[in-house]
Formats: structure tokens, sequence, C-alpha cells
């Protein structure tokens, strides 16, 4: 075959991130005999939004998909260095059982108070803590303006280095194919996609196509005519330690949307800027720290008044400018087209559902194990936003 031959495959998936990966190795497990395709740019993963990633996951969400979604990845990745390694690799994830703690002002607890009810109708482990118990537990934190917490002891956090790698390297051995190039265009006709053109001039034919591409997902989509409103958004995750000893923490989330947890010796978070403009943004702003993450941890943990930034680093969050909540599932323009982005932030933790679900559809013509079916595209259509209240 010469270099512009077309290739031809049952299923292209187009981005080889966590996403794309999860995608490959789930569809290889549903049906081994697919031949699949992963393009993916960069195989070393330099700007990958994962890889910037902290990792967390938990079960503290609203709607029932976001929370199952939870539950299996969770399971998933604890037993993930079991059944993710291959004949000549371990499959090393780190999971660290830290726990979540959700906190609130004392306007929101009726609402915090909800939302632990619907995980523990889950079958989640969701304990709702006064001030006064928040402050018995966790001794350092402020608690004066505090009127409820959740913690669920068993969410945590993993590297998603090794969630990726695994991922990747399983599909390999499962037989997907990671084809370096990037996505130019695509080809289309008036009920289907046909195939997509490469960087380097390179067409892959498939039969299926799934869009895995993150936080560019919505450039990609418009090469097939389609309207994904998923925008690229900087966030900085910092570490920093106390300048004077801190018990170890879960992964602290509040309203305002500061978010850190304890990682070795010191701690790993950030506070994300909503309102940051939308773009392919890497350069690190290094007054951030200082003039809002700082003021903020130290509001709720004074210890932090002497807190030392020692790194910072920017990723992208997948932003779904309609409601925050991943698209998952097929176009009804081009019924092959598969969408699995927009996650918003989510995509590590919910990674390996997503790829299970996108597999079921693309497989079976349906999803098998849970109903991903309200994450579909026809709410995007009909610009109805998915009513997750659990996002802080």
């Amino acid at each position: 075959m010469s270099h512009l031959d077309p290739a031809k495959f049952d299923v292209a998936v187009i981005g080889g991130g966590i996403i794309g990966s999860a995608v490959a190795y789930s569809l290889l497990r549903e049906a081994p005999a697919l031949s699949v395709c992963v393009i993916e740019p960069d195989p070393t993963y330099e700007f990958a939004s994962a890889l910037r990633a902290s990792g967390g996951c938990r079960v503290q969400f609203t709607c029932p998909e976001n929370i199952e979604m939870s539950k299996y990845s969770i399971d998933f990745i604890k037993h993930f260095e079991r059944t993710m390694a291959t004949r000549t690799r371990a499959a090393p994830v780190d999971w660290v059982e830290g726990g979540y703690l959700f906190i609130v002002a004392p306007e929101a607890t009726a609402n915090l108070e909800r939302n632990a009810r619907i995980q523990t109708d889950h079958g989640c482990v969701a304990h709702l803590m006064t001030p006064s118990e928040l402050k018995a537990r966790f001794p350092s934190m402020n608690v004066d303006d505090l009127g409820a917490g959740v913690h669920t002891p068993h969410d945590g956090w993993c590297d998603p280095n090794g969630l990726l790698w695994g991922f990747r390297r399983k599909a390999v051995e499962l037989g997907a194919s990671y084809i370096h190039d990037k996505f130019a265009t695509a080809e289309v006709d008036a009920v289907k996609a046909k195939s997509v053109i490469l960087e380097s001039g390179r067409r892959v034919v498939a039969d299926s196509f799934v869009n895995a591409t993150g936080a560019w997902s919505g450039a990609v989509a418009r090469q097939f005519g389609m309207h994904l409103p998923i925008s690229p958004m900087r966030r900085f995750e910092h570490y920093f330690t106390a300048g004077t000893p801190v018990e170890r923490l879960p992964y602290v989330k509040d309203a305002a949307r500061l978010a850190f947890r304890s990682e070795g010796a010191g701690f790993s978070g950030g506070l994300v800027n909503s309102d940051e403009t939308r773009g392919f943004k890497f350069e690190v702003d290094h007054g951030y720290f200082e003039n809002v993450v700082w003021p903020a941890v130290a509001h709720r943990f004074p210890a932090f008044e002497a807190a030392k930034c020692h790194r910072t680093w920017a990723g992208l969050y997948e932003v779904n400018e309609l409601d925050g909540n991943p698209v998952i599932g097929a176009w009804d323009k081009l019924p092959n087209l598969y969408t699995v982005a927009g996650f918003s932030g989510h995509g590590m933790m919910h990674a390996p559902a997503a790829g299970r679900g996108i597999a079921e559809l693309v497989v079976h013509g349906q999803f098998k194990t849970l109903d991903l079916s309200r994450l579909g595209y026809e709410r995007i259509a009909r610009n109805e936003a998915y009513a997750e209240a659990g996002i802080l």
C-alpha cells in the first residue's frame, strides 16, 4: 500500500487521549473481531488534557447518568492494575481512596442535603456533616461561614498518565492500530461519514467514526458539518505546601470552584475561572496562585497563610458551553458519526464508562449496560441543558 492509498477500518477513532483510548479498548472488548484505528497527532501527549489533570473521581453528582458512570469508573480504576496489565507491561494507576468533600454556605445547605440523598439512593456512601462535625474531622478548617459538607469516603484520585497509557497499551494488545497523524478534514455524503483525510494526505475509510478529540472536538465536528458547542478553556493546577502542618485532606471542593487535595507532602489543586477567555492557551500566569488561589485556600484553612507554591501548570477543559456535561452518542444527520466529548473537566473520571457506552452504541446500535441517551446530541439540537446540579 502506498502512503496515500486509503486505509479501511470498521471504526476510526479520532483522538487517542484517555477518552479515545478507552473507546478503542472497549470496542475490542465488546467485539474482538473489529478492525479499529485511533488517529492521534502526538504520541507524547504533551498537550493532552488528561495528563494535565488532577485525577479526581467522585460520585458527588445529582443526575443518574453521571452518578452511575462514576460508580462504574471508580470500580474499574480500582481494579485497573489487575485487569489492564498487558503481557509485557504492568498498568499502575496509583489509586488513592482519599475521599471527596463538598462544602457549601448555609443558604445552599438544603441543595447539598438533597444531592446527598440522591447519591445515597444510588448506593453511594455519602455522609452529610454539620460545621461542628467538619471541624472535629478536619481541625485545620475554618467552618465559620459553612452550612454543611458532604463527605464521600470511597471517592479518590489516580495517576491520569498511568490510566491513559494503560488504556492505550491494552487497546493495542487487543488489536487497535494507532496512526501517528493529524485529522485534517472529513468526506461525507447526505447520510453518512465516509472517510477522513489526515494532514499527511492519507485517507482513512471506515464504517463508523468517533470524535474523541476533547478540547479540539468542536473544530473536528465542524469538518463533518456538525455544530458542537465545545470550547477549550485554560485552567491552572498548582502544587503547594502549607506553612504549618495540615492533616491529610480529601478532595475539597466549594461552590466558588476551589478544589484541592493532599498530594504527597503537599497539596494539589486550584480554582477554576469560569470566565477565562476560550482558546488553546497553555501559558502559565504565575500570579494566579498568589492573587486567586492562595486567598481562597488560606481563608478555608488558615494554616495556608504561609503557603508556598512550588509548581503551576496549565491544561484545557473541554467545555460544553450548553451545560458543562458530555455529549455521548450518534448524530441523526450522519448516524455513523459518534461523539464522546465535552466532559468539562470530568473526562478522566468518566472515561471507562463513556468508552463502554460508545462501544455498545457502535456494536449493538444501543446502550446495553447504562442508558446514556439523555447525554446524546439531541439535547444540543434542542438547546436543552442536561440538568446536573452537582457540578461545583
